[in-house]
């Protein structure tokens, strides 16, 4: 079983895979597991990506109340999914805050631009406070 980081980083990609090019989350999830050579099933990956589906809209809401002057369809793809997925984590997962905005933040500077790690800190930050 991957490291939980490791199941954050695989669940982002198939999420940026689903906003890219939407189909059901099993189609999704199969076509990324065989691009892998070493590709093994990870049920918190799995967990990840069917709870941010389940509750995208509700996710988004939440994305759209605390961040400031940008429109979600603006975002870049990889920032708004990175962000689903960290809200998931903190709202249904009831993760501890400080470590998935930490993880949100690595993901972000692995995988996202200089600006983005200030943005989803900030917007995960104001979510938490409401939280």
């Amino acid at each position: 079983m991957p490291s939980r980081r490791k199941s954050r980083e695989q669940a982002l990609q198939i999420l940026f895979q689903l906003d890219a090019s939407p189909q059901p989350v099993d189609d999704a999830i199969a076509v990324y597991y065989a691009s892998l050579s070493d590709a093994a099933p990870d049920p918190f990956t799995e967990e990840l990506v069917r709870g941010v589906t389940v509750n995208r809209d509700a996710l988004d809401a939440l994305i759209r109340k605390h961040s400031k002057h940008w429109r979600l369809e603006r975002m870049p793809v990889v920032d708004r999914n990175l962000l689903r997925l960290a809200l998931y984590e903190l709202t249904v997962l009831k993760g501890a805050p400080a470590v998935v905005i930490d993880e949100a933040l690595e993901l972000a500077r692995r995988f996202s631009g200089d600006d983005s790690v200030p943005f989803i800190n900030g917007v995960l930050d104001a979510a938490r406070k409401e939280l």
